[in-house]
Protein backbone atom coordinates (compact mmCIF):
# COMPACT_ATOMS: atom_id res chain seq x y z
CA UNK A 1 0.00 0.00 0.00
CA UNK A 2 1.02 3.75 -0.49
CA UNK A 3 0.63 6.59 0.36
CA UNK A 4 1.80 10.08 -1.64
CA UNK A 5 2.40 13.34 -0.61
CA UNK A 6 -0.28 15.01 1.05
CA UNK A 7 -2.10 12.14 1.44
CA UNK A 8 -1.47 11.23 5.41
CA UNK A 9 -0.46 14.26 7.12
CA UNK A 10 0.23 13.06 10.37
CA UNK A 11 1.77 9.54 9.90
CA UNK A 12 2.42 8.84 13.85
CA UNK A 13 4.58 6.01 16.11
CA UNK A 14 2.59 2.65 16.38
CA UNK A 15 3.69 -0.05 18.63
CA UNK A 16 4.33 -3.31 16.81
CA UNK A 17 2.83 -5.26 15.55
CA UNK A 18 1.99 -3.04 12.86
CA UNK A 19 -1.85 -3.89 12.01
CA UNK A 20 -4.25 -3.35 9.09
CA UNK A 21 -1.92 0.09 8.16
CA UNK A 22 -4.80 2.43 5.97
CA UNK A 23 -2.65 5.21 4.27
CA UNK A 24 -4.57 7.98 2.17
CA UNK A 25 -3.62 8.07 -1.47
CA UNK A 26 -4.02 11.03 -3.90
CA UNK A 27 -4.83 10.33 -7.61
CA UNK A 28 -1.61 10.93 -9.89
CA UNK A 29 -0.95 9.35 -12.86
CA UNK A 30 2.80 8.22 -11.78
CA UNK A 31 1.93 7.29 -8.49
CA UNK A 32 0.42 3.97 -7.05
CA UNK A 33 -3.17 3.59 -5.55
CA UNK A 34 -3.90 2.05 -1.96
CA UNK A 35 -3.77 -1.60 -2.15
CA UNK A 36 -5.75 -3.91 -0.33
CA UNK A 37 -4.39 -4.88 3.02
CA UNK A 38 -1.89 -6.91 3.08
CA UNK A 39 -2.49 -10.86 3.61
CA UNK A 40 1.03 -11.11 5.18
CA UNK A 41 1.34 -11.79 8.64
CA UNK A 42 1.12 -8.28 10.95
CA UNK A 43 4.41 -8.83 12.35
CA UNK A 44 5.97 -8.31 9.24
CA UNK A 45 4.44 -5.30 7.54
CA UNK A 46 7.44 -2.37 7.54
CA UNK A 47 6.70 1.24 6.64
CA UNK A 48 8.72 2.58 4.19
CA UNK A 49 9.06 6.09 3.41
CA UNK A 50 10.54 7.21 0.08
CA UNK A 51 11.44 10.75 -0.56
CA UNK A 52 12.22 12.38 -4.77
CA UNK A 53 12.43 14.65 -6.69
CA UNK A 54 12.28 14.77 -9.89
CA UNK A 55 12.25 17.52 -12.87
CA UNK A 56 11.64 15.98 -15.87
CA UNK A 57 9.83 12.95 -14.41
CA UNK A 58 12.54 9.96 -15.47
CA UNK A 59 13.29 9.29 -11.37
CA UNK A 60 9.92 9.47 -10.57
CA UNK A 61 8.86 6.42 -12.71
CA UNK A 62 11.88 4.54 -11.35
CA UNK A 63 11.35 5.35 -7.95
CA UNK A 64 7.29 4.12 -9.13
CA UNK A 65 9.15 1.02 -10.37
CA UNK A 66 10.91 -0.14 -7.30
CA UNK A 67 7.81 1.04 -4.95
CA UNK A 68 5.46 -1.09 -6.72
CA UNK A 69 6.75 -4.35 -5.52
CA UNK A 70 6.56 -2.84 -2.19
CA UNK A 71 3.12 -2.20 -2.20
CA UNK A 72 2.38 -5.89 -3.61
CA UNK A 73 3.94 -7.16 -0.74
CA UNK A 74 2.14 -5.65 1.67
CA UNK A 75 4.74 -3.28 3.25
CA UNK A 76 2.97 0.40 3.75
CA UNK A 77 4.73 2.80 1.66
CA UNK A 78 4.59 6.73 2.07
CA UNK A 79 6.48 8.83 -1.03
CA UNK A 80 7.07 12.36 -0.20
CA UNK A 81 8.04 14.65 -3.38
CA UNK A 82 9.80 17.54 -2.62
CA UNK A 83 8.52 20.78 -3.78
CA UNK A 84 10.90 23.96 -3.46
CA UNK A 85 9.78 27.00 -1.98
CA UNK A 86 10.43 28.74 -4.84
CA UNK A 87 10.66 25.98 -7.81
CA UNK A 88 12.91 25.20 -10.25
CA UNK A 89 12.26 25.46 -14.29
CA UNK A 90 11.93 22.91 -16.11
CA UNK A 91 13.69 22.87 -19.05
CA UNK A 92 15.94 25.35 -17.53
CA UNK A 93 17.10 28.65 -19.32
CA UNK A 94 20.90 28.42 -19.33
CA UNK A 95 21.66 31.50 -17.02
CA UNK A 96 19.74 30.18 -14.37
CA UNK A 97 21.06 26.76 -15.27
CA UNK A 98 24.94 27.92 -14.69
CA UNK A 99 23.53 29.95 -11.54
CA UNK A 100 22.37 27.68 -9.29
CA UNK A 101 25.79 25.65 -9.66
CA UNK A 102 27.82 27.37 -6.97
CA UNK A 103 24.79 26.81 -4.28
CA UNK A 104 25.04 22.96 -5.30
CA UNK A 105 28.43 22.78 -5.30
CA UNK A 106 28.98 24.78 -1.49
CA UNK A 107 25.36 23.09 -0.56
CA UNK A 108 23.67 26.06 0.21
CA UNK A 109 20.10 24.76 -0.64
CA UNK A 110 16.71 27.10 -0.79
CA UNK A 111 14.29 26.36 1.42
CA UNK A 112 11.59 23.59 0.95
CA UNK A 113 7.42 23.79 1.39
CA UNK A 114 6.58 21.96 4.41
CA UNK A 115 6.16 18.23 4.18
CA UNK A 116 3.10 16.17 4.30
CA UNK A 117 4.20 14.34 7.18
CA UNK A 118 5.42 14.90 10.59
CA UNK A 119 8.84 14.66 11.93
CA UNK A 120 8.65 12.26 14.31
CA UNK A 121 7.02 9.77 12.06
CA UNK A 122 8.49 6.46 12.40
CA UNK A 123 9.74 4.06 9.39
CA UNK A 124 11.54 1.12 9.00
CA UNK A 125 13.70 2.11 5.52
CA UNK A 126 14.20 5.21 4.14
CA UNK A 127 14.69 5.47 0.54
CA UNK A 128 16.11 8.52 -0.72
CA UNK A 129 15.64 9.47 -4.87
CA UNK A 130 17.58 12.36 -5.66
CA UNK A 131 19.21 13.94 -9.07
CA UNK A 132 22.86 14.94 -9.88
CA UNK A 133 23.31 19.06 -10.33
CA UNK A 134 26.83 19.92 -11.12
CA UNK A 135 28.41 16.61 -9.44
CA UNK A 136 26.35 17.59 -6.39
CA UNK A 137 23.04 16.34 -4.92
CA UNK A 138 20.06 18.51 -6.41
CA UNK A 139 19.34 21.26 -3.89
CA UNK A 140 15.68 19.92 -3.01
CA UNK A 141 17.53 16.89 -1.45
CA UNK A 142 20.12 18.64 0.05
CA UNK A 143 17.34 21.06 1.97
CA UNK A 144 15.92 18.04 2.81
CA UNK A 145 19.16 16.24 4.21
CA UNK A 146 19.88 20.08 6.59
CA UNK A 147 16.52 20.58 7.72
CA UNK A 148 14.98 19.52 11.29
CA UNK A 149 12.31 17.37 9.89
CA UNK A 150 14.57 15.77 7.52
CA UNK A 151 17.54 14.89 9.85
CA UNK A 152 14.46 13.50 11.87
CA UNK A 153 13.24 11.42 9.98
CA UNK A 154 16.45 9.68 8.77
CA UNK A 155 17.96 9.34 12.25
CA UNK A 156 18.57 6.11 13.58
CA UNK A 157 17.30 4.33 10.53
CA UNK A 158 18.34 2.38 7.11
CA UNK A 159 18.78 4.78 4.32
CA UNK A 160 19.01 3.90 0.55
CA UNK A 161 20.15 6.03 -1.97
CA UNK A 162 18.94 5.73 -5.62
CA UNK A 163 19.96 8.14 -8.08
CA UNK A 164 19.22 8.67 -11.89
CA UNK A 165 21.71 11.04 -13.77
CA UNK A 166 23.99 11.27 -17.08
CA UNK A 167 27.39 8.71 -15.63
CA UNK A 168 28.63 11.15 -12.97
CA UNK A 169 27.26 10.56 -9.88
CA UNK A 170 30.38 9.55 -7.47
CA UNK A 171 30.94 12.75 -5.86
CA UNK A 172 27.42 13.24 -5.78
CA UNK A 173 26.57 10.22 -3.82
CA UNK A 174 29.79 10.81 -1.41
CA UNK A 175 28.24 13.89 -0.24
CA UNK A 176 25.03 11.71 0.36
CA UNK A 177 26.61 9.47 2.34
CA UNK A 178 28.41 12.27 4.47
CA UNK A 179 25.11 13.94 5.05
CA UNK A 180 23.39 10.98 5.73
CA UNK A 181 26.05 9.92 8.52
CA UNK A 182 25.74 13.88 9.65
CA UNK A 183 21.38 13.23 10.36
CA UNK A 184 22.19 10.12 12.03
CA UNK A 185 20.97 7.82 9.48
CA UNK A 186 23.21 4.29 8.02
CA UNK A 187 23.45 4.01 4.60
CA UNK A 188 22.82 0.00 3.62
CA UNK A 189 22.41 0.37 -0.12
CA UNK A 190 22.57 2.48 -3.52
CA UNK A 191 21.21 2.14 -6.72
CA UNK A 192 22.78 4.26 -9.67
CA UNK A 193 21.39 4.16 -13.27
CA UNK A 194 22.68 5.97 -15.94
CA UNK A 195 22.47 6.97 -19.37
CA UNK A 196 24.19 4.20 -21.55
CA UNK A 197 25.72 6.82 -24.00
CA UNK A 198 28.92 7.26 -24.94
CA UNK A 199 30.22 9.59 -22.38
CA UNK A 200 30.96 12.13 -25.42
CA UNK A 201 28.01 11.96 -26.63
CA UNK A 202 26.36 12.43 -23.56
CA UNK A 203 27.68 15.85 -23.52
CA UNK A 204 25.58 16.38 -26.33
CA UNK A 205 22.08 15.05 -25.06
CA UNK A 206 21.81 15.39 -22.13
CA UNK A 207 22.52 19.20 -21.91
CA UNK A 208 20.19 19.61 -25.12
CA UNK A 209 17.68 17.93 -22.48
CA UNK A 210 18.20 20.03 -19.79
CA UNK A 211 18.31 22.90 -21.77
CA UNK A 212 15.36 22.40 -24.34
CA UNK A 213 13.21 19.47 -23.02
CA UNK A 214 14.13 17.78 -25.60
CA UNK A 215 15.42 13.98 -24.95
CA UNK A 216 15.17 12.34 -28.85
CA UNK A 217 17.69 11.11 -30.76
CA UNK A 218 20.12 14.18 -32.48
CA UNK A 219 22.49 14.24 -35.37
CA UNK A 220 22.75 10.38 -35.06
CA UNK A 221 23.06 10.38 -31.15
CA UNK A 222 21.08 8.01 -28.76
CA UNK A 223 18.37 9.42 -26.64
CA UNK A 224 19.14 11.42 -23.51
CA UNK A 225 18.69 9.30 -20.32
CA UNK A 226 18.59 6.40 -18.67
CA UNK A 227 16.26 3.54 -21.20
CA UNK A 228 13.34 2.69 -21.02
CA UNK A 229 14.40 -0.69 -20.44
CA UNK A 230 16.52 -0.02 -17.80
CA UNK A 231 13.46 2.05 -15.53
CA UNK A 232 11.32 -1.17 -15.91
CA UNK A 233 14.17 -3.33 -14.88
CA UNK A 234 14.38 -1.13 -11.49
CA UNK A 235 11.27 -3.32 -10.56
CA UNK A 236 13.86 -5.89 -9.08
CA UNK A 237 15.22 -4.03 -6.44
CA UNK A 238 11.52 -3.18 -5.50
CA UNK A 239 11.18 -6.68 -5.27
CA UNK A 240 14.58 -7.96 -3.19
CA UNK A 241 13.77 -5.04 -0.67
CA UNK A 242 9.76 -7.15 -0.55
CA UNK A 243 11.67 -10.11 0.42
CA UNK A 244 14.63 -8.66 2.82
CA UNK A 245 11.78 -6.88 4.85
CA UNK A 246 9.81 -9.49 4.87
CA UNK A 247 12.96 -11.48 6.83
CA UNK A 248 13.63 -8.19 8.87
CA UNK A 249 16.91 -8.12 6.98
CA UNK A 250 16.89 -3.96 7.10
CA UNK A 251 17.55 -4.34 10.74
CA UNK A 252 21.09 -6.39 10.00
CA UNK A 253 23.10 -3.56 8.94
CA UNK A 254 23.96 -5.59 5.52
CA UNK A 255 23.55 -4.74 2.27
CA UNK A 256 20.08 -5.65 0.59
CA UNK A 257 20.76 -5.06 -2.97
CA UNK A 258 24.18 -7.19 -3.60
CA UNK A 259 23.53 -9.72 -6.93
CA UNK A 260 21.60 -7.11 -8.45
CA UNK A 261 23.79 -4.94 -10.84
CA UNK A 262 23.13 -1.92 -8.25
CA UNK A 263 25.89 0.13 -9.38
CA UNK A 264 28.23 0.40 -12.32
CA UNK A 265 31.51 2.55 -11.58
CA UNK A 266 33.92 3.29 -14.36
CA UNK A 267 37.02 4.19 -13.04
CA UNK A 268 38.01 6.54 -15.69
CA UNK A 269 35.11 8.83 -15.24
CA UNK A 270 35.62 8.49 -11.26
CA UNK A 271 39.32 10.40 -12.39
CA UNK A 272 38.01 13.00 -14.68
CA UNK A 273 35.16 13.77 -12.05
CA UNK A 274 37.24 14.27 -9.30
CA UNK A 275 39.30 16.72 -11.22
CA UNK A 276 35.69 18.65 -12.29
CA UNK A 277 34.57 18.29 -8.44
CA UNK A 278 37.89 20.52 -7.66
CA UNK A 279 37.20 23.20 -10.63
CA UNK A 280 33.79 23.56 -9.00
CA UNK A 281 35.00 24.17 -6.32
CA UNK A 282 36.96 27.01 -7.06
CA UNK A 283 34.70 28.38 -9.58
CA UNK A 284 31.54 28.26 -6.93
CA UNK A 285 33.59 30.22 -4.20
CA UNK A 286 34.57 32.93 -7.13
CA UNK A 287 30.78 33.48 -8.52
CA UNK A 288 29.22 33.51 -4.54
CA UNK A 289 31.67 36.35 -3.97
CA UNK A 290 29.86 38.51 -6.43
CA UNK A 291 26.27 38.14 -5.01
CA UNK A 292 23.70 36.24 -3.96
CA UNK A 293 22.11 33.55 -6.18
CA UNK A 294 19.94 35.46 -9.15
CA UNK A 295 21.99 38.82 -8.29
CA UNK A 296 23.03 40.60 -11.65
CA UNK A 297 26.69 41.24 -10.20
CA UNK A 298 27.41 37.54 -11.17
CA UNK A 299 25.91 37.40 -14.67
CA UNK A 300 29.65 38.29 -16.18
CA UNK A 301 31.47 36.28 -14.03
CA UNK A 302 28.75 33.10 -14.95
CA UNK A 303 29.35 34.19 -18.71
CA UNK A 304 33.43 33.29 -18.03
CA UNK A 305 32.14 30.00 -16.22
CA UNK A 306 30.06 29.10 -19.20
CA UNK A 307 32.61 29.19 -21.52
CA UNK A 308 34.90 27.64 -19.61
CA UNK A 309 32.68 24.58 -19.38
CA UNK A 310 32.35 24.50 -22.84
CA UNK A 311 36.16 24.51 -23.26
CA UNK A 312 36.35 21.67 -21.14
CA UNK A 313 33.98 19.69 -22.37
CA UNK A 314 35.54 19.95 -25.64
CA UNK A 315 39.38 19.98 -25.10
CA UNK A 316 40.23 18.74 -21.22
CA UNK A 317 37.55 15.72 -20.52
CA UNK A 318 38.87 14.03 -24.37
CA UNK A 319 42.28 14.67 -23.55
CA UNK A 320 41.83 13.05 -19.89
CA UNK A 321 39.89 9.97 -21.21
CA UNK A 322 42.43 9.79 -24.01
CA UNK A 323 45.56 9.50 -21.21
CA UNK A 324 44.19 7.27 -19.31
CA UNK A 325 42.86 4.88 -22.32
CA UNK A 326 46.97 5.19 -23.46
CA UNK A 327 48.51 4.18 -19.73
CA UNK A 328 45.60 1.79 -18.35
CA UNK A 329 48.26 -0.98 -18.20
CA UNK A 330 50.11 1.03 -16.17
CA UNK A 331 46.70 2.20 -14.09
CA UNK A 332 44.67 -0.90 -14.13
CA UNK A 333 45.38 -2.38 -10.56
CA UNK A 334 44.75 1.34 -9.20
CA UNK A 335 41.68 1.72 -11.10
CA UNK A 336 39.93 -1.99 -10.42
CA UNK A 337 41.12 -0.94 -6.76
CA UNK A 338 38.95 2.54 -7.25
CA UNK A 339 36.17 0.52 -8.87
CA UNK A 340 35.54 -1.89 -5.68
CA UNK A 341 35.64 0.47 -3.35
CA UNK A 342 33.61 3.27 -5.34
CA UNK A 343 31.07 0.19 -5.83
CA UNK A 344 29.98 -0.60 -2.37
CA UNK A 345 27.88 -1.09 -0.65
CA UNK A 346 25.69 -2.80 -3.00
CA UNK A 347 27.84 -3.60 -5.74
CA UNK A 348 27.74 -4.73 -9.46
CA UNK A 349 27.94 -8.35 -9.36
CA UNK A 350 24.98 -9.94 -10.77
CA UNK A 351 24.09 -13.76 -9.06
CA UNK A 352 20.44 -12.37 -8.02
CA UNK A 353 19.65 -11.07 -11.45
CA UNK A 354 18.03 -14.52 -12.52
CA UNK A 355 15.80 -14.43 -9.16
CA UNK A 356 14.46 -11.20 -10.58
CA UNK A 357 14.57 -11.34 -14.14
CA UNK A 358 12.33 -8.41 -15.83
CA UNK A 359 12.12 -10.43 -19.18
CA UNK A 360 8.97 -12.52 -18.15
Amino acid sequence: MIADKGGNPQIRRRPRPFRSPVFASRKLPEHLLESALPSLPAAIVKRVLVVDYSQSGQLSGIATQLIAPLCEGGHAVHRETLVPAEAFPFPWPIIDFVDAMPECVQLDAPPLKPLSIAADSDFDLVILCYQVWFLSPALPMTAFLHSTDGKALIRGKPVITLVACRNMWLSAQDTMRRLIAAAGGRLCDHIALTDRGHPLATFITTPRWVLTGKRDRFLGLPPAGVAPEEIRAARRFGEALADALARDDETTGRPMLTGLRAVNVNPRLALSERAGRRAFGIWSRLIRAFGKRGSWQRRPVLLVFSLYLIVMVLTVVPTSLLLQWLFYPLLKSRLEGLRARLELPSGSQAFNLEKHDQSR
